[in-house]
């Protein structure tokens, strides 16, 4: 596995298929790693396009550092705050690095609001945008609450009874039965992610911004993916995230929660190829 410094942190980072093809920067949810778009990765190299797939800072083979701002002013990760906005400079430095001036830019979950970050930061950059379970507006004052609340407590517990809640909302319930190995290899993930990482990107998570405003203004097509059963965004989420931007298509992945992409990546696959090689082909030529 690649990595390159960026500032005092350094990403892990994945590339397949050609240097010449169109690139796709696909960016995880939390708490989880690269691999987790491994299916699309392929699929999408296979087809001739680029694919860099990170590790956020944090996660997966990106250690945290120890340079994240605390959110009492002070510096030190376990009481850090990395925000959404600074996850969206990492990426864009690493497409520097990699010389790549514009990129299909896709996310899941948290990863879906990092895209909307860097492309509210640098459109230019943005081809294309590739938004699966996610949402645009700002984090509510319960919501805010509840991301701090939880990023105390995995300090203070860890990751593995938050694995274990969180198992049967991360992916349909009837998925944890009928996809055991998926199903552990998602606990697997959270269970092994940094717990001041996933706490930083929770309090970070809870100060973003409100991203209706530079979607309603993109310039770029973009293709809004849901999984039919997703508990934590929802299909009138997905609806009215689609309806928000200019040229958008809405994909329902059926037998799915809140990762389609990993519990239907052939039906999730179908729908992003027909729509990039629609609308960004593989190669300019």
């Amino acid at each position: 596995m690649p990595r390159v410094a960026i500032g005092r942190h350094v990403l892990g980072y994945d590339e397949f298929g050609s240097a010449d093809g169109t690139a796709v920067l696909l960016v995880h949810g939390h708490p989880f790693a690269r691999g987790m778009w491994r299916p699309q990765a392929e699929a999408l190299a296979a087809a001739g396009y680029r694919v860099i797939a990170p590790d956020l800072r944090g996660y997966g083979e990106s250690p945290l550092g120890d340079d994240t701002d605390g959110a009492d002013g002070a510096d030190g990760a376990e009481a850090g705050i990395v925000l959404q906005s600074d996850f969206a400079a990492d990426l864009t430095e690493l497409l520097d690095r990699l010389g790549v001036r514009q990129a299909v830019v896709g996310g899941v979950s948290m990863g879906g609001q990092i895209a909307m970050a860097l492309h509210a930061e640098h459109p230019e950059r943005v081809l294309a945008l590739v938004l699966s379970d996610t949402s645009a507006p700002p984090e509510t004052p319960d919501g805010r609450e509840f991301r701090n609340r939880m990023a105390d407590r995995l300090l203070a517990e860890g990751m593995a009874g938050y694995a274990e809640e969180v198992i049967d909302k991360m992916i349909a319930p009837y998925n944890v039965d009928a996809q055991p190995r998926l199903a552990e290899r998602i606990r697997r993930m959270m269970r092994e992610t940094d717990p001041r990482a996933a706490a930083a990107a929770l309090r970070g998570r809870a100060e973003r911004p409100d991203y209706r405003p530079t979607l309603s203004a993109a310039a770029v097509p973009a293709l809004v993916l849901v999984g039919a059963d997703d508990v934590y965004t929802p299909l009138p989420q997905a609806e009215e995230l689609a309806g928000l931007l200019p040229d958008a298509e809405l994909a329902v992945i059926p037998d799915a929660g809140h990762l389609p992409g990993a519990e239907q990546p052939a039906e999730f696959n179908r729908r992003l190829l027909a729509f990039l090689l629609a609308r960004v082909p593989p190669t300019s030529a």
